[in-house]
């Protein structure tokens, strides 16, 4: 299984924090482990991470996808 911690930018509250886990949870395969103000914690049991569709509901929800945290 694979984890991935995400820094977003632009999320201020618990609106942008349901609506960024709604647009992470349409992406198939992707597990929402967590979500808080600042970043998203996902993960993967085949261990492929779509970057293009993680960018994309990122963006989607209205936010800013910065570098990863390890």
């Amino acid at each position: 299984m694979k984890t991935r911690t995400l820094k977003i930018q632009g999320m201020s509250c618990s609106h942008c924090i349901a609506a960024l886990k709604k647009e992470l949870e349409k992406i198939r395969g992707i597990t929402v482990d967590s979500v808080e103000i600042g970043k998203a914690v996902v993960s993967n049991s085949s261990g492929e991470m779509d970057e293009k569709a993680l960018r994309e509901a990122v963006e989607e929800a209205g936010f800013t996808l910065k570098e990863e945290q390890v």
